[in-house]
């Protein structure tokens, strides 16, 4: 026998085992690396958020009166147009009289023959009371006489309320203004056919004035700070007003998605006239708030959420957070986020939960 002993085989299959387990190493350690992801983050610091609201509304008078006139006819003239200061009384337009003056003479006529009929019917109550007190007369005569001056007394009030009501009638075929103030809306045209009750004018009462704006329902839910609300003439800001919130719509426009609410101004600046522009300024109560970049959201069961890291073995977990609102590039959170802890605010598209990361830290807003 040979004393050399052949190893060949065997050592060849223990270098080709230390060969795959390096490269099994290498492959695991490059993978690794392939997949460590580069992350932006930003130091969570909750701050006293004020949220600011500056919305566009208008001047309007404080009480405005819709007129119309209470008989329907034609209208002959009208006197004041849009823009026009009238004062109570002030006639603002006719509609023609003459079926109302044919009224008023009809029941002038009947109270001249109801007065006619108590005068007749008075004199024959006379005579049967005198005839009567002779014995010259029965008491079934005396009673009609009593009855038929009843009746004529009665006709004739009937007549005279009837005489009331036409001539009211005819004082309606004018239209007069009922306070003063200036007119705002003009319907009325010569020769125009209008019914009872059909809005004429309108006219803005002169006195205290309100500002009228169109705001978001979620700003609704936001008390302000302080219950005066700050005004300003859009054309000339130093023209400053105050005011409180005096009416809230109970509906919301369809159009829109707003809700219509009344500022009642404390004093009215002489150059915030009716229809001028203004700004209302609000400020909301402070509330605790971590301010973060809209890249930083996520989401994690269909609920926002954002990715946090680990500084102690750079691992990155997705943690739910209740969003307070939403800015024009920017989320406010809540709730969910501690001080100090560290939020990926770009580079989150790819991550998983446990990766390990590389940081490059930002700075707060």
């Amino acid at each position: 026998m040979n004393g050399k002993q052949n190893h060949g085989p065997g050592r060849w299959l223990a270098a080709t085992a230390v060969m795959l387990v390096l490269a099994s190493c290498q492959g695991e350690t490059q993978q690794s690396e392939k997949e460590k992801a580069t992350v932006r983050v930003q130091s969570a610091d909750v701050v006293d958020y004020q949220q600011r609201v500056m919305l566009t509304g208008e001047v309007v008078a404080h009480v405005q009166t819709n007129l119309s006139f209470r008989v329907s006819g034609q209208v002959t003239e009208w006197y004041a147009d849009v823009g026009s200061h009238v004062t109570v009384g002030d006639v603002l337009a006719r509609i023609d009289p003459r079926v109302q003056q044919a009224d008023v003479r009809s029941s002038e006529a009947a109270v001249r023959s109801a007065e006619a009929q108590v005068r007749q019917a008075t004199s024959a109550f006379e005579r049967q009371k005198s005839l009567l007190a002779k014995n010259s007369t029965t008491q079934e005569a005396f009673d009609q006489a009593q009855t038929a001056l009843r009746t004529a007394e009665a006709s004739l009030d009937s007549a005279r309320a009837q005489l009331g009501t036409s001539r009211d009638a005819l004082s309606y075929t004018e239209l007069r203004a009922d306070a003063d103030g200036i007119v705002t809306v003009r319907n009325a045209e010569a020769g125009q056919v209008v019914q009872a009750a059909q809005t004429m004018f309108s006219v803005a009462r002169d006195g205290p004035r309100d500002a009228i704006f169109n705001v978001y329902e979620s700003l609704l839910f936001e008390r302000p700070a302080e219950p005066k609300i700050g005004l300003a003439l859009v054309s000339d800001p130093s023209v400053k007003a105050e005011g409180v919130v005096s009416e809230i719509s109970p509906t919301i426009d369809a159009a829109t998605g707003t809700v219509r609410v009344k500022v009642a101004m404390d004093s009215t600046p002489d150059r915030m006239t009716l229809g001028a522009p203004v700004t209302g300024f609000a400020s909301s109560r402070p509330m605790k708030l971590v301010i973060l970049p809209w890249t930083s959201l996520s989401e994690l069961d269909g609920k926002p959420a954002v990715w946090v890291v680990d500084e102690k073995n750079s691992t990155v977990d997705l943690k739910p957070v209740t969003v307070a609102t939403y800015e024009k590039g920017r989320v406010l959170i809540s709730d969910g986020i501690a001080k100090g802890e560290t939020v990926v605010v770009e580079g989150a598209k790819m991550l998983r939960p446990g990766q390990v990361v590389d940081v490059i830290k930002e700075q707060a807003e």
